[in-house]
């Protein structure tokens, strides 16, 4: 028996328009009313049609690329597919920590006899496999701080019922995955338990901001530091740094502190931290404040650069 693509004498990457003009070519050369009374040609006819129907759509093509005749048994359902995708790599499925529950029994929304679309498809004779099946692997979401992706951390965590330690690596970002082997699925009849996988998520931190490797942190200042300069202390992951703010300078200055960002996840170079200088008014401003920073005097406007 060929298959939809030989049917239609195409190669397997075909686009949707060379399906089209095959098709159209072919149920031409075969059509019933050019063939009167031609048993075979009549069957060829309908096969083109079969196989036309099936790849000319772009989800039920994706699905027989995948399972083959097979597609159809699923009654081309993505959620068939995926249960039976599972079943016949003996992979686990996505869920989180604690409970991998997937009803395979019918009830329930969403629910259906996967036990009976398996006997179908196998002849009235589905047989378990025999012999030992590896466990399914598992994924999790995991939310981790700003400092634990800085200085890196250990967590645990409670999968499955057993109390696992993870190691966060220090230079973790959104996105980054952690392996931990032999925590997924149990095998069967003797076969290695399955992985875990935790996608992490680097939470915002109120004060920080993170870009790539670099980190930003506003550092007020009162106007008596900024006008005469002054050694201000500021915390850091993991510890502080003192940092020198030079006579007259202007809020909005960044001043670099290096390698004080994030380290690199695979051993390169740390990121930079930058500070913001913010210089403070006093609260509450009382009136000798006030007619004190009125009585300041400017070179120029100090708005004459300012122009869109």
């Amino acid at each position: 028996m060929q298959d939809y693509y030989q049917r239609l004498d195409v190669k397997r990457g075909a686009s949707a328009d060379e399906i089209k003009k095959a098709y159209r070519k072919k149920a031409k050369q075969y059509h019933p009313d050019h063939n009167p009374g031609d048993k075979a040609a009549e069957e060829k006819f309908k096969q083109l049609n079969e196989a036309f129907e099936v790849l000319s759509d772009d989800k039920k093509r994706r699905l027989y690329d995948e399972f083959g005749d097979e597609a159809a048994k699923l009654g081309w359902d993505e959620g068939k597919a995926a249960q039976y995708r599972a079943y016949k790599s003996g992979g686990g499925f996505q869920g989180s920590p604690g409970g991998f529950h997937v009803d395979f029994g019918g009830g329930g929304e969403g629910g259906f006899d996967f036990e009976s679309i398996l006997s179908e498809m196998m002849g009235g004779n589905r047989r378990r496999r025999a012999g030992p099946r590896a466990g399914g692997d598992v994924s999790a979401n995991l939310g981790v701080t700003l400092a634990d992706a800085v200085l890196g951390a250990e967590r645990a965590l409670n999968v499955g019922g057993r109390r696992i330690s993870v190691k966060i690596p220090a230079g973790v970002e959104t996105g980054s995955r952690i392996r931990l082997a032999g925590q997924g699925e149990p095998g069967e009849a003797g076969g290695p338990p399955g992985d875990l996988f935790l996608d992490l998520t680097v939470e915002p931190h109120p004060l920080v901001r993170r870009e790539g490797q670099d980190l930003t942190l506003d550092l007020p200042v009162t106007l008596g530091e900024d006008a005469s300069g002054a050694e201000v202390r500021v915390p850091v992951f993991g510890g502080s740094v003192t940092v020198t703010v030079r006579p007259g300078t202007q809020s909005g200055t960044r001043l670099r502190l290096k390698g004080k960002g994030v380290p690199g996840l695979r051993g390169g170079p740390a990121g930079d931290l930058y500070l913001v200088v913010q210089a403070k008014l006093p609260e509450p401003l009382s009136d000798d404040d006030r007619r004190a920073l009125t009585a300041l005097r400017y070179e120029g406007d100090v708005r004459a650069k300012l122009a869109l």
